[in-house]
């Protein structure tokens, strides 16, 4: 005889049941309106099919299309419909995998001839017939050798293999819409028509079967799926604008870098690309002054040492190993390119006897770093191969480490609200699988940090969301990761707090304490932007290249209408540059309208026009990147303004006696 059920809901009621009960047959029990809305349910967190049958207490919930949780299951269903559709339509085709992913879902399939985005109209009108067909998702155990044969059969090769491949001690689960019919692990919700029509195919690419370039290429068609047309209209939308802010394109119209194959993913910095480096790294320089000890540690050095810190069996992957390319050197050491900073402030730490009275001490470092990626991993300025990461490593006492922390929290907060991003989601990233160290210590790091995240979040104002990223800590300890939002509504993560109780004890680290005994710092790395390179590549794309006066590589460019006025435009230009602003005159024998044109598309903030006329009156007309507008004012009264719109905010602050 079946035992009975007690199910918990989020409302905090509970329901009694005398045998198990289905996810559909739950929610016709509680309301008809929502059996008719239901999509699928979760137990205890799990998502499950509405058919499932729910056999034990605990905890449920109903699903409706409404829910967050929902969408990955359109996306999934979308999948199936997009596999379907393809083979209704050429039949023949063999399917493979069709997994969702960030936005939506792809399918591959193998084909003689490949796929092409003109396929697209036919292959999504198929979609929508079978979504209106609302056939019922159902799902069946079959066992091994009835799936080799009825795929076999079917001349689905790949299914077979997958067949093959899944652990005998795992059920083979089949889910059919209607006729069609394909192996998935679910959930999927009722029937074909929760899917909806707010799906759009995107494009195609090449994709060797399971990732193995000697495996036989199949056509990837990517789609995305959403709950309603606003949320697909606003994502085409983010698409969009996207594409026009795109830093790789940004960047060569602005003239800031390019990328060659004879340095794949490092960064050939050009003149105002530079100088735009140059002026995060002051900005970053000033907001550290009077608080860390910047310093520099060398390039390369000895493999010993990182495998001393982990680093060489841990990450050796990432890691570029050199040698003297002279077969007859004396010395054929192993060396690495560092690929991060911490082991070298170690050493900085360890030289020289430190007492608890010189804790906390910071070391700060803008270090350049080389990280092997894959080639198809590079993206401009976004992943790359050397990049200069604004580094720091605190060593401290244990009750000096919540302070700490909080200290981090309050100047990268600062430093991101100067950049314009105000919404910041912190989440604590805890002990991964592989890793190092006692759990006693990874149990008292990621208390320290919960307890800390607990205070930044309630002391924030909203600005801060918090969060657990369960299993993605570093080897050597738990972490923050800061993750901003831009002006299309993208996130981004940057910054990053770890705390390390493990490389100070691998490096025999030490401080003496007030009873002159030798006790072991606690380390904390953090990074603010993270990745310089990076970190721009975000800016340039948050402002569509349209960077704040103070920030913008060539700030103003100073453009004649006649030649009568290359004189008067010259000592115009000298009189800013020598104020401190970054300004270059247009002298060129073209048509004013032009060189606007041309200096927008460059994304030049201020136009200062010269004419006879203005060369008379010792005036200038201004022109702002993005205005029609013109406002004609002295020269003396516009310096002063853009004087005061090229201070940084930082020392705005300062000179205001504010933080």
């Amino acid at each position: 005889m079946a035992s009975a059920i007690s199910l918990a809901f989020p409302d905090g009621s509970k329901r009694e049941y005398d045998a198990a009960i289905s996810g559909a047959e739950l929610a016709e029990s509680i309301s008809k309106s929502l059996a008719k809305k239901a999509v699928a349910y979760a137990l205890d967190g799990e998502v499950r099919d509405l058919a499932d049958p729910i056999g034990r207490n605990g905890t449920v919930e109903i699903l409706t299309r409404d829910d967050p949780r929902a969408l990955e299951l359109i996306r999934h269903d979308a999948a199936h419909v997009l596999a379907e559709a393809v083979q209704e339509l050429w039949p023949g085709t063999q399917v493979t995998i069709g997994p969702v992913i960030e936005n939506g879902f792809y399918y591959d399939f193998a084909r003689n001839e490949p796929f092409t985005p003109d396929d697209f109209p036919a292959i999504e009108k198929k979609m929508r017939e079978i979504i209106q067909r609302n056939r019922p998702f159902t799902k069946e155990v079959w066992d091994r050798d009835r799936a080799r044969k009825v795929f076999s059969d079917k001349g689905e090769s790949y299914k077979v293999e997958l067949i093959d491949a899944i652990p005998e001690d795992q059920d083979l689960k089949i889910y059919a819409q209607g006729d069609w019919f394909d192996l998935c692990r679910g959930p999927h919700m009722a029937s074909t028509g929760q899917i909806g029509n707010a799906f759009k195919l995107m494009k195609v690419a090449g994709a060797y079967w399971r990732g193995d370039a000697n495996n036989p290429m199949l056509t990837r068609i990517y789609g995305t799926a959403w709950r309603d047309q606003s949320e697909l209209d606003n994502y085409l939308h983010m698409l969009a604008e996207a594409e026009k802010r795109d830093h790789r394109r940004l960047g060569r119209e602005m003239d800031l870098f390019h990328f060659q194959e004879e340095g794949p993913g490092v960064v050939f910095w050009h003149a105002k690309g530079w100088k735009m480096f140059q002026n995060l790294l002051a900005y970053m320089r000033r907001r550290l002054e009077g608080t860390y000890d910047e310093v520099n540690a060398p390039q390369v050095l000895d493999h010993s040492l990182w495998e001393t810190s982990g680093h060489w069996g841990w990450y050796r992957e990432n890691m570029f190993a050199v040698q003297c390319a002279d077969d007859e050197a004396e010395d054929k050491r192993v060396f690495a390119l560092k690929p991060m900073n911490c082991p070298g402030h170690v050493q900085i730490f360890k030289h020289g006897l430190k007492s608890y009275r010189d804790l906390p001490v910071r070391l700060a470092e803008f270090g350049a770093v080389h990280r092997y990626e894959p080639s198809g991993a590079l993206h401009g300025l976004m992943r790359v191969r050397g990049f200069t990461q604004d580094d720091a490593h605190i060593f401290c006492t244990e009750q000096q480490l919540e302070a700490e922390i909080l200290k981090i929290n309050d100047l990268m907060m600062s430093v991101y609200e100067d950049f314009g991003f105000t919404e910041v989601v912190v989440k604590l990233a805890t002990r991964p699988e592989k890793r190092v160290g006692t759990d006693a210590a990874w149990d008292h790091a990621e208390d320290i940090l919960r307890r800390a995240l607990t205070k930044m979040e309630a002391e924030s104002n909203g600005r801060i969301k918090a969060g657990i990223n369960e299993g993605e800590g570093t080897f050597y300890g738990p972490k923050f990761e800061y993750t901003l939002r831009d002006a299309i509504g993208r996130e981004w993560q940057c910054g990053t707090t770890q705390v390390d109780f493990n490389l100070p004890e691998r490096f025999g680290a030490f401080y003496i304490d007030k009873d002159s005994e030798k006790k072991q710092p606690v380390m904390v790395h953090r990074a603010i932007v993270g990745s310089l390179e990076r970190f721009l590549g975000i800016l340039i794309e948050s402002h569509a290249g349209h960077m704040p006066l103070w920030f913008a590589p060539l700030q103003v460019v100073v453009a004649t209408i006649t030649s009568d006025a290359d004189d008067y435009a010259v000592q115009v230009v000298e009189k800013l540059r020598a104020a401190g602003l970054t300004v270059e005159a247009d002298l060129r024998n073209e048509k004013i309208n032009y060189k606007v044109r041309e200096h927008s598309l460059t994304k030049v903030p201020v136009i200062l026009v010269c004419g006879k006329r203005e060369a008379e009156e010792g005036s200038v007309n201004i022109r702002r990147l993005g205005s029609r507008d013109q406002q004609s004012m002295t020269v003396d009264e516009a310096l002063a303004a853009l004087l005061e719109e090229a201070l940084p905010p930082d020392v705005v602050r300062k000179h205001a006696g504010t933080k």
